[in-house]
């Protein structure tokens, strides 16, 4: 079974069905799957409002519905739904009468490649918007949690804005001496502070914030009976009640000096003094918080020591030592104060340096490089020479987590295979990366000359009977380093590439060996194989099937030949011929990812599949009534034209008693099995 891309629910105002399947041909050529209703009146929409969808596309007029009624009526039920509404020409005043009454963008028909580049722009927008809410329903119930946890927090808590208590947690009061928050309320911070820091306290207040490495304050408290203590107060930007304002957590400070180098010893590497990776991991959490709030650049620079093994394996683990000390002497001169200096790792010290890009610090990070290269570093009376690799990554708006600009500056110090060089990440090299199809087609081709491809067995499980084993045939590809890479993608570039055919050979003999095999045990077992819409062009595969099925002595009606709607719908004139090609060789059809075309049974009027697995999109989320009743109309007209129903995608039990009840031929998903490197299902267990 395929990976379940996500579907897009698409309404088309449009009279004309040839123009509704040019629309969503569109979509399909685009590479986007997707679920289609057309709309043919008021009550239809009304009707269809009862569902959720994702897009309307409207044409200029329609006799049946009104554009405009149909917009109105979307807004009126505050349904998300982003419209396009298409318009005659460039008339400027039709553009702007259709945005006034609510559409998302209106442009000239016939504008293909304009409405599929719009369409993304909306849907990305529709997922945006839902991220959001989804987001605002569990930061609120975060913030109940978190307010439970402020109230009993063992530490003295506040919420400061503008200088004035407008929070304190039970543990905060008693630190003061007052018994209740009222009594803070109006009180300005500054007014619990000793006389003797208050200049101090008001001059940290207000430049905390760009003070880098800077967010602790030790000063005195006064209680409400006058008694004085020593507190270290750490400061925090935060909001509460949606207002932004300051946190402050207090504690009691000690004047223990065991406890001072505990506090050192947590965050200082041992050997070189210092910060160490865990503490250097939060500065950059800080770094990343002040670049997206407060639009702070900073700039990451990863420094790893060149062939530092081999120097350990030369000098010895307690020179070594030494050496990195000496290196971060060098470090700590070279950079300054301003700079947070950190051994991340053996060989690897880390730079963060605040409001600078990495372009910016180039020249002084080259400055480096020459100098350690050209150091001479005396360790006991012998000179030790050594060089760096530096990759460099920066922090600005966009920077999500930590981990992730530390990440791109550590693979940019990878590429440096020959050491003594400096990267600056690129983002333009990684988008080109993940969009590069040139390296997958290139593991493509080596797999289909080493036979490395993997073949996975997922098995589809009948609810009513058969006797037969049935298993759905999964090809994966491995990368360079073993892992997956994702089926979606390189089968796009395998497609792309005119690969497809071929893979797809491939898989059909590969596929046909293991399962002669396989029966040769007394399993009266099928496959299910998928055919490319390269496959249902090419006039060479039934001449070319039916040899490979006579070499190997199995019979023809043990395989299921799979074809994806969006393909057969594309291709209905060769994939009717090929077909009846299979039907006289013996061998089944099946139809994939049925029930997403505007009239998915016109297509089953010139295909004989006897097998009809639905979309993926039909099992998501079926606790909802809406799609239950959808999934089960769309069942029960297939039983009506006598075809054998597969649902894919069974995750879970609770979804079972409703397959059971619709009258669900087979079930297919990770509930039951998922893909397997063997045919090794207990199809018996299921009988009993």
């Amino acid at each position: 079974m395929a990976l379940q891309k996500k579907t897009i629910r698409l309404l088309i105002l449009e009279d004309s069905q040839n123009e509704a399947e040019r629309l969503v041909s569109l979509f399909r050529n685009a590479g986007q799957a997707t679920r289609v209703h057309r709309l043919t009146s008021s009550d239809d929409l009304a009707d269809a409002l009862q569902q959720t969808w994702d897009l309307l596309i409207s044409a200029p007029s329609s006799e049946n519905l009104e554009p405009s009624e149909a917009i109105s009526a979307i807004r009126r039920q505050s349904k998300d739904i982003p419209i396009i509404q298409l318009t005659e020409g460039h008339d400027a005043e039709a553009i702007t009468d259709a945005l006034q009454l609510g559409a998302q963008d209106a442009l000239p028909q016939g504008e293909d490649e304009w409405l599929i580049l719009v369409a993304n722009r909306e849907l990305a927008n529709l997922e945006e918007r839902r991220a959001r809410r989804s987001a605002e329903v569990a930061l609120r119930e975060a913030e109940k949690r978190c307010q439970l946890l402020l109230d009993s927090s063992v530490d003295a808590i506040a919420y400061v804005h503008d200088g004035m208590h407008i929070y304190a947690n039970r543990a905060y009061l008693e630190l003061f001496g007052y018994e209740d928050v009222e009594d803070l309320e109006g009180m300005p911070m500054i007014d619990l502070i000793e006389a003797c820091d208050q200049v101090n306290f008001k001059t940290f207040l207000k430049n905390y914030q760009t003070l880098e490495g800077s967010s602790e304050l030790t000063c005195g408290g006064v209680r409400a009976d006058g008694e004085s203590f020593k507190a270290r107060m750490h400061f925090s930007p935060a909001s509460y009640d949606g207002e932004p304002c300051i946190q402050v957590v207090i504690r009691a400070e000690s004047d223990s000096a065991e406890l001072q180098k505990l506090r050192e010893i947590s965050t200082q590497d041992p050997i070189t003094g210092l910060h160490n990776r865990n503490h250097f991991a939060e500065l950059v959490d800080a770094a990343v918080e002040r670049a997206v709030n407060a639009s702070q650049n900073a700039s990451l620079a990863y420094i790893r020591v060149d062939r530092f093994a081999g120097l350990q394996a030369e000098i010895g683990l307690s020179d070594a030592d030494r050496l990195l000390r000496q290196l971060a002497d060098l470090l700590r001169d070279h950079f300054g104060s301003s700079a947070q200096l950190a051994r991340f790792a053996d060989d690897v010290f880390t730079v963060l340096q605040p409001g600078v890009t990495p372009h910016q610090v180039e020249p002084d990070l080259k400055k480096l490089l020459s100098r350690v290269e050209g150091h001479l570093f005396d360790i006991d009376g012998r000179t030790v020479q050594t060089s760096l690799s530096i990759g460099v990554a920066g922090l600005d708006e966009k920077t999500a987590r930590a981990q992730d600009v530390i990440e791109r500056a550590h693979r940019c110090a990878d590429d440096l295979t020959d050491g003594n060089a400096l990267k600056l990440y690129n983002p333009a090299d990684e988008l080109a990366a993940a969009a590069n199809r040139g390296s997958i087609v290139a593991m493509l081709q080596q797999a289909l000359e080493t036979n490395s491809f993997r073949l996975l067995f997922q098995p589809i499980i009948s609810l009513r009977g058969d006797s037969h084993e049935h298993y759905e045939v999964l090809l994966r590809l491995l990368d360079p380093q073993g892992a997956e890479v994702p089926p979606a993608q390189f089968l796009s570039a395998a497609s792309d590439a005119g690969l497809a055919g071929k893979i797809d050979r491939w898989v059909i003999l590969n596929s046909i060996k293991l399962l002669a095999e396989h029966r040769t045990k007394g399993h009266s077992t099928r496959l299910f194989l998928h055919l490319s819409g390269a496959s249902l062009q090419d006039a060479g595969l039934l001449p070319w099937l039916g040899v490979v099925l006579k070499a190997a002595r199995l019979p023809a009606d043990a395989l299921v030949f799979e074809l994806n709607e969006p393909d057969a719908v594309a291709y209905l004139k060769p994939a009717k011929a090929l077909a009846e090609g299979l039907g006289e060789l013996g061998c089944h059809l099946a139809l994939s990812n049925f029930g997403c075309a505007l009239n998915p049974f016109n297509t089953l009027r010139h295909l004989n599949a006897e097998f009809i697995k639905v979309d993926g999109s039909y099992t998501q989320d079926l606790s909802r009534q809406e799609n239950q009743e959808a999934l089960k109309q769309l069942l029960a007209e297939l039983h009506e034209h006598k075809r054998q129903s597969i649902v894919p995608f069974v995750e879970s039990a609770t979804v079972l008693a409703t397959l059971w009840q619709a009258g669900v031929s087979y079930i297919q998903g990770h509930y039951l099995q998922g893909p397997s490197q063997s045919m090794d299902y207990n199809f018996s267990s299921d009988e009993e």
